[in-house]
């Protein structure tokens, strides 16, 4: 009978998504020893389901120090993890569909012209020249020319492998069974297999970070959300932005092979682990689909998935140090939006190991906002 394998190093970190993995390999690049658990495969759940949009534009302005500093690593992708991805800076164009949408979009472009978004707002005329696909309920819209598009299921593993060449010891289908703290070190026990002991743990589980959270008395309201994801027979190529939508829904891209890439709506859980598209959610999806993109109307969908995201009640992740426990750090709760800003937050959790402070400013993503005091009201005389 084999003894369970100890491993003792500075930082643990639980979870191989982007957020994860990017922060094992930053760690690695400062000469921090890392060990990183993952419950199936680095990549495999939402940092590998997504839609695949790499967008800065309509986030809240809180978010875009996080994603000017994510555009910059997305630029250098290549040397930093060893592939492209498929990554293109194709442009993003997010479509208003009335004169209310269109109004929103100019206030957003003036509120972010600080973070040098470049954003252009195209409408009327222009925009049937520009955009002679899309439908006519889009009256005009907003294009950031170096937003884009990329292949999660090449990008979020890619990550994990670079930091895995870089000295991160990575450990998949290693579910965390148990999490202790003496008061000094951490304690990660899987099954009988693994035990990790370390001074520093990441917990960036995803989805199922809650319950480490909680075990250091942190619980926040995090919940599982299951997007929907289809895509088409590949078609001659007519779109090279990606698309959103003012206000949410439907959301697009299509590939270089022609494929169309399309999101929206909620899938179905089948268990905590597993979810998928449900027939309702994509009838949905293809009407809408239609509406913006008529060249859709008689494709064929040959794909459809969902998965399973975790989200905040105010859509921001928890980005930054436990208000409880010295050593622990969050990376969570990035509500369906942490692609992009994914490998900025693993940057920053490195540099919060390494310096106790990170470069750019994550106050919006304490903790510590689940757990304002109420105000007492004052005692009658």
């Amino acid at each position: 009978m084999s003894s369970i394998k100890t491993l003792r190093t500075d930082v643990a970190i639980v979870g191989g998504g982007i957020v994860g993995s990017s922060a094992a390999l930053a760690l690695r690049q400062m000469g921090i020893g890392v060990a990183l658990l993952e419950r199936d495969l680095c990549g495999s759940r939402s940092s590998g389901v997504n839609f695949g949009g790499v967008r800065r534009q309509g986030r809240p302005l809180s978010q875009l120090p996080l994603a000017q500093r994510a555009h910059r690593i997305w630029g250098r992708l290549p040397s930093l993890i060893g592939t492209d991805g498929e990554y293109l800076r194709s442009g993003h164009f997010k479509i208003a569909r009335s004169e209310s949408d269109m109004a929103s979009l100019e206030r957003y472009r003036s509120q972010s012209l600080d973070f040098d978004l470049g954003l252009e707002l195209i409408s009327d005329t222009r925009l049937r020249e520009h955009c002679p696909w899309l439908g006519a309920r889009a009256v005009g819209g907003s294009l950031c020319v170096e937003d884009g598009q990329a292949n999660p299921r090449l990008v979020s593993p890619a990550f994990a492998l670079a930091a895995q060449r870089a000295g991160a010891q990575v450990f998949e289908r290693h579910a965390v069974d148990e999490v202790a703290h003496d008061g000094a070190m951490f304690m990660l026990r899987s099954g009988n297999a693994l035990e990790v002991h370390a001074p520093v743990l990441l917990n960036c589980a995803g989805a199922w970070s809650g319950p480490i959270a909680t075990r250091f008395g942190e619980t926040v309201p995090l919940r599982s959300g299951n997007p929907v994801m289809v895509v088409t027979e590949p078609m001659p190529h007519f779109m090279d932005w990606s698309l959103g939508v003012e206000g949410g829904g439907i959301y697009g891209r299509q590939v270089a092979r022609g494929n169309l890439v399309l999101g929206g709506g909620a899938g179905i859980a089948v268990d905590a682990d597993r979810a998928r598209a449900g027939s309702d959610a994509i009838a949905t999806l293809a009407a809408q689909a239609i509406e913006l993109l008529p060249a859709l109307r008689h494709a064929h969908f040959i794909r459809t998935w969902s998965g399973t995201e975790g989200y905040l009640p105010d859509r921001q992740p928890v980005l930054g140090p436990s208000r409880t426990t010295p050593g622990l750090f969050h990376g969570f709760g990035f509500s369906g939006a942490g692609f992009q800003i994914g490998p900025a937050a693993g940057e920053v959790l490195a540099e919060l190991v390494r310096d106790g402070r990170s470069s750019t400013p994550i106050e919006a993503f304490s903790i510590e906002r689940f757990f304002a005091e109420e105000p007492t009201t004052p005692t009658p005389p």
